[in-house]
């Protein structure tokens, strides 16, 4: 599987948990220690995050890491 496969996997997952907890952008970012437009980044499969970022995008999300992994 292709690196950006992948990244574009892990956006519509995060995206999916984040619309289902009804956690816009802009609050995930907040909780998470990031800005938004890095989520809306990361939403897209632009972005190949870090084993910290998925750290606290998970933690904001009350959600294990393993739980946002496609």
């Amino acid at each position: 599987m292709l690196e950006q496969d992948l990244e574009v996997r892990f956006g519509e997952k995060l995206r999916r948990v984040r619309t289902d907890k009804l956690i816009s952008q802009e609050v995930l970012a907040d909780k998470a220690g990031l800005t938004r437009s890095y989520i809306g980044r990361i939403d897209r499969g632009q972005i190949n995050v870090s084993l910290a970022t998925l750290y606290k995008l998970a933690d904001a999300l009350e959600v294990t890491p393993g739980e946002l992994l496609p």
